[in-house]
């Protein structure tokens, strides 16, 4: 379809076979480096505190059809990105289920909801100039802002997605502790109020392009 390059993402269990699938590329007259497979290390499974026993022999597993259910694919996807794919996985589903802020894909849909509330509580105002950004918490979120670029870069080149994944945590934790102890809405500083909100529209942006990168829902409101 013209693609210049194909992915696969194989268990790590089938490292056997990639030789053998390069070769068959060659030999369908393909450059065999066309093809890149990236090797997932195993998953378990965590529920109840306890990490469950698997066995394909056995036929003691967990579908991902069970685990859509139970849990939604937001927490799915958001705790499989996480990880580093030559690192072992504990999916804890008792934590992918819990509707606070120790569930990190919570946490960052959390920080994007709370921006849609300023949002509409603050129509009407336009973003105003940044000279009057100076607290500490402040700063700090304009330099997560300036990361974004270079992060969504190094994703493209090395596949290491889990650091958007924990680039989009950071930058919800830094908003979080800037909401807690600023208020955007400025009642006898209209500057500041502007200031604040062009902040608040630039966190927006980058949160629902992490978002929607990763394939997860940008709520308006929790």
């Amino acid at each position: 379809r013209g693609f210049t390059s194909a992915i696969n993402v194989w268990g790590a269990d089938h490292h056997g076979d990639v030789v053998r699938l390069k070769t068959g590329v060659a030999a369908l007259g393909y450059d065999p480096d066309r093809l890149e497979i990236l090797l997932h290390q195993l998953v378990s499974i965590k529920e109840g505190g306890e990490v469950q026993k698997m066995s394909k022999r056995a036929g003691r597993f967990v579908l991902l059809d069970e685990l859509l259910s139970e849990v939604g694919k937001d927490a799915i996807r958001f705790f499989f990105l996480t990880r580093d794919l030559n690192t072992h996985m504990e999916f804890d589903i008792d934590l992918a289920k819990k509707q606070s802020k120790e569930n990190p894909v919570f946490y960052i849909q959390y920080a994007f909801a709370r921006l849609n509330s300023i949002f509409a509580k603050t129509k009407g105002t336009k973003a105003g100039n940044a000279d009057r950004i100076k607290e500490k918490e402040e700063l700090r979120l304009l330099k997560d802002l300036i990361r974004f670029p270079e992060i969504i870069e190094d994703v493209s080149q090395n596949y290491q997605v889990h650091h958007l994944a924990q680039y989009a945590f950071n930058l919800a934790g830094d908003f979080h502790k800037f909401y807690e102890k600023h208020h955007v809405i400025q009642e006898n500083d209209a500057e500041l109020q502007s200031a604040r909100f062009l902040l608040s529209k630039g966190v927006h942006t980058v949160l629902k392009i992490c978002l929607g990168l990763m394939g997860l829902s940008a709520p308006e409101k929790m």
